[in-house]
């Protein structure tokens, strides 16, 4: 069993960039500096998974590794997870994790918030997902999905196409604009921006993804400004953006405008890419093991009364989402099998112990989210795609961090619930219109880094029904 300890010791940095924590410091804690300059970098990304495992094989759950310009403490497993997430004793800092690869292009956004300020702009930025506008939401993603996946017949790449789709489906239910030209630069400005968080060169260099990002975030900042004015004056509708435009604090007060702004771009950025990422791997794995692609198609036909006279697939009601719960046992499954983010780092901000070691303040730390839902002291046979691990038995006999695809603690995913919704209206679609096939033996190759995606696209095949 883990053990922890905090200690109540005053940090000695005040910003993710300050060097504090030296090779004196954690030389007790085993590991590898790697190769001279660049460390591990190069090995993490050529295969983050594998390279975890052998760490872990070799080092124990408790590791350092240095990469990406400097050491970080790898705390490995559910119990590691729920230390982190959880975070009872406020050790860990978000902000001060995530900060070094988001702050330029996301600042201010609730994952690199902490504590008091993180606690008071979530529950502000919550009302734009309670049931009135939720319920807005599931009405613009059935009309929206269902006019785009009408022309989806046939052999495709998915994930292009499942990306396009969510950007589209952004404007409406996120912005509340509709699909056309100022939907596309808004678009084309947000990729770019997303493109740059994880670019190598970290200066806006002419010709650069950072350059191209740091554009794309002066235009959103233009738009979103110009446009939260107008709302608080003019009134919203139920979109999101809506919502957080006319947000108030706990003491009634607006969100200042900037704060909007930084709250929009980072919601769109955290929903986009790993929506996109879960419902790929969805459709990877029902293509590939359509006996569970049945199961849900019945599902579905059951729920929503099946298509139409006409051969128009019903929309799937908002209030009945909860009765689709074969959808989200495999939905559940996928996320197991391909987490949209596979680790999260923190900074600690104190002192503490685990698993046997003392971890200094200032510290960066790191859970791995995909090692664990791959780990067998949690899972049998951790490698089949089997959905009935996630019924409500089976949940209760595991460790309650064991699977945490949505994060966990005071930053568990605002999200989660539309990413739910909006995957099983997808679903809803999908089913009622194909029969989703793949080749015999198809597996494709992963980019398992910063979030997954196929490197071929996902060759699938939409056959009508």
């Amino acid at each position: 069993m883990a053990t922890l300890a905090a200690h109540d010791t005053t940090p000695s940095f005040d910003h993710w960039g300050d060097a504090v924590v030296s090779d004196d410091d954690i030389s007790h804690i085993p590991g590898e500096r790697g190769w001279p300059v660049v460390g591990n970098t190069f090995r993490t990304l050529a295969d983050p998974h594998g390279f975890t495992r052998r760490m872990v094989e070799t080092y124990g759950k408790v590791y350092k590794t240095h990469a990406f310009g400097g050491w970080n403490i790898a705390l490995i497993g559910a119990e590691a997870n729920e230390l982190v997430l959880f975070n009872r004793d406020k050790i860990f800092s978000s902000e001060q994790g995530w900060g070094p690869v988001l702050d330029q292009l996301f600042p201010r956004g609730l994952m690199l918030m902490d504590f008091d300020h993180h606690r008071i702009d979530r529950r502000a930025l919550s009302i734009a997902f309670k049931p009135e506008p939720m319920r807005h939401y599931a009405g613009a993603l059935n009309s929206g999905i269902a006019r785009e996946v009408a022309d989806w017949g046939g052999a495709m790449q998915f994930y292009p196409a499942i990306k396009k789709l969510t950007l589209d489906l952004a404007a409406d239910s996120f912005i509340g604009i509709p699909w056309g030209p100022e939907a596309d630069r808004i678009n084309a400005a947000f990729v770019d921006m997303v493109q740059a968080s994880v670019a190598p060169v970290r200066k806006p260099l002419p010709f650069t993804k950072m350059k191209r990002g740091v554009d794309g975030r002066a235009y959103l900042v233009d738009y979103f400004t110009r446009e939260t004015h107008k709302r608080r004056v003019e009134g919203g509708g139920q979109d999101m953006f809506s919502q957080f435009a006319t947000a108030t604090r706990e003491d009634d007060s607006l969100l200042p405008v900037d704060q909007v702004v930084d709250h929009m771009n980072f919601l769109m950025m955290a929903a986009h890419d790993t929506i996109t990422s879960s419902a790929t791997s969805l459709i990877y794995y029902l293509a590939t093991h359509p006996e569970w692609q049945e199961k849900m198609r019945e599902e579905i036909v059951a729920v929503t009364g099946g298509p139409d006279a006409s051969g128009q697939p019903r929309p799937l009601d908002y209030d009945k989402l909860g009765e689709l719960e074969l959808t989200e046992l495999a939905f559940k499954e996928a996320l197991r099998m391909v987490p949209p983010v596979p680790s999260m780092p923190r900074r600690a901000l104190r002192e503490f112990e685990f698993g046997g070691y003392r971890i200094p303040a200032g510290a960066h730390v790191g859970i791995n989210i995909h090692w664990t839902h791959f780990a067998e002291e949690y899972w049998d046979d951790p490698q089949r795609f089997d959905p009935m691990r996630h019924t409500p038995d089976k949940v209760r006999s595991r460790h309650k961090y064991a699977w945490v695809p949505f994060g966990g603690g005071a930053h568990m995913c605002l999200g989660l619930h539309f990413a739910y919704m909006q995957v099983k209206i997808l679903m809803a679609q999908l089913l009622q219109r194909y029969r989703i096939e793949a080749a015999d033996g198809y597996a494709p190759e992963w980019q398992e880094w910063p979030i997954p995606q196929p490197k071929d696209g996902l060759k699938v095949e939409f056959v009508k029904l």
